[in-house]
């Protein structure tokens, strides 16, 4: 009879150990994922890039068409630029957790307008304070993103 109680402890701490050891592995950092931008107009996909910084995509837009073709970067002062999709377009790059709920370093181009600006987002919980700036971050503007499902 011990050996068999013996087995049954074993077997149920390998479950346990599995369970948490995929769970480790699943595990994403809270600011990963869809969220949409202030307007609610694009979702934009944030993930953790091979490089170990965070990167995000626009990949949905509320209204992706302009005259029958999808709509492109026209407001980019690269004129080889202006023809790529909006959509896949990554707007941000070279993020850093610099801490609990911050990461920082990073840039955000804005399509609406064709430049790219220093950046820094603060997660809190279900809403992004991204921070766009030129120099100093006080020098600059910040919207809200929410979660999206």
């Amino acid at each position: 009879m011990k050996k068999q109680n013996v087995l049954k402890v074993l077997a149920l701490c390998i479950l346990v150990l599995g369970f948490g050891l995929r769970a480790m592995a699943q595990g994403k950092d809270p600011i990963e994922g869809l969220w949409y931008n202030a307007e609610k107009t694009a979702k934009i996909n944030i993930f953790k890039a091979t490089d170990g910084k965070y990167w995000g995509e626009i990949v949905w837009l509320k209204e992706p068409m302009l005259n029958g073709k999808p709509k492109t970067d026209v407001n980019n002062s690269n004129a080889a630029k202006k023809t790529r999709p909006l959509l896949k377009l990554q707007i941000l790059r070279h993020f850093e957790k610099t801490g609990a709920k911050t990461y920082d370093n990073g840039e955000i181009y804005d399509p609406k307008n064709g430049k790219t600006y220093d950046c820094k987002i603060t997660h809190n919980g279900n809403t992004l304070s991204v921070r766009g700036y030129v120099g100093i971050s006080m020098i600059g503007r910040t919207t809200t993103w929410e979660r999206a499902q």
